[in-house]
């Protein structure tokens, strides 16, 4: 259940992009109002199974600094977009794996198993398809300024993922973790606010039913699936199966704004669903070894 729950989190949140294609406003302005609109539902959440949340104030503390390393991650990646297109900006991102599985090794003694050695890089590679990046526009105007904003991206979306898994060690009810990461992203848009000059508050409609769509589907209901699920799996299990989210992003573009898919994408899609499938049967990590065995 708990496998399931992440993927129904990540197929979710795939939906982002697509959101916020239709919204059409700044990096920044996607963030706040992200947040800004799932805050209320959130705290209803929170609220009504509060007797269950008992968290310290440091573990609170630790949910809402995640919350502000997610805004840097949605800060950078849109940027890293902007310079060279998505496609590229999406792989840079999901580095993210990288940096994840090299932590939990070194601090929750999560070692990669050897076929999970084998597959990320196959995964990768099919991410990599599955981007486009065999298309001549594929690397924009400006590659080095872009690959920089994305290598940031993948760095700060890594944090977000180890700080808020450390937030709920408990296993507390995701909605107050998350409640407190989401008031971080707000607080973080503001400030990103500051140096974006087409952050706007005044937006209309249908940029708000847009935004209040990604807000509902994605920071409310796919990161409550995510976040019930990434304490009680392997960090680097979690990481690799949000490499799902760029794929399935394709395919919702496929139908929705009639992109064609080419040959190439359709096999790194392959990979990519060959590869997580490969992983959730047979495990990515291994199991720590006790303290002071041979």
């Amino acid at each position: 259940m708990t496998r399931l729950a992440a993927l129904l989190g990540v197929l979710s949140i795939s939906f982002s992009a697509i959101f916020v294609r239709l919204a059409d406003v700044s990096p920044s302005t996607v963030a706040f109002f992200r947040a800004s609109y799932a805050i209320p539902v959130l705290f209803l959440i929170w609220r009504l199974g509060r007797g269950q949340d008992y968290r310290s104030t440091r573990d609170r503390q630790v949910a809402f600094a995640s919350g502000l390393f997610l805004a840097m991650d949605l800060a950078f990646w849109h940027q890293s977009i902007r310079l060279i297109g998505a496609g590229l900006a999406t792989v840079l991102v999901s580095i993210q794996v990288v940096f994840v599985g090299l932590a939990a090794w070194a601090m929750y003694r999560e070692r990669p198993t050897g076929l999970a050695l084998f597959t990320i890089p196959i995964i990768f590679g099919g991410v990599a398809l599955m981007s486009g990046l065999g298309r001549p526009d594929a690397y924009g105007d400006d590659p080095l300024g872009g690959v920089i904003f994305g290598i940031f991206s993948g760095v700060a979306y890594a944090l977000f993922l180890l700080v808020f898994r450390a937030s709920n060690r408990g296993l507390a009810p995701s909605a107050g973790p998350l409640l407190d990461a989401t008031v971080g992203v707000v607080v973080g848009s503001l400030i990103a606010g500051l140096i974006d000059p087409d952050f706007d508050l005044g937006l209309s409609w249908p940029a708000h039913g847009w935004l209040l769509c990604l807000a509902l589907v994605v920071q409310v209901g796919g990161w409550l699936f995510i976040a019930a699920a990434l304490p009680r799996l392997p960090a680097l299990e979690t990481s690799v199966m949000l490499l799902l989210q760029p794929m399935a992003t394709v395919l919702w573009a496929t139908l929705i704004f009639a992109v064609n898919l080419s040959l190439l994408q359709w096999a790194g899609a392959a990979l990519v669903l060959g590869g997580i499938g490969a992983l959730t049967l047979r495990g990515s990590v291994e199991r720590p070894v006790p303290t002071g065995s041979p």
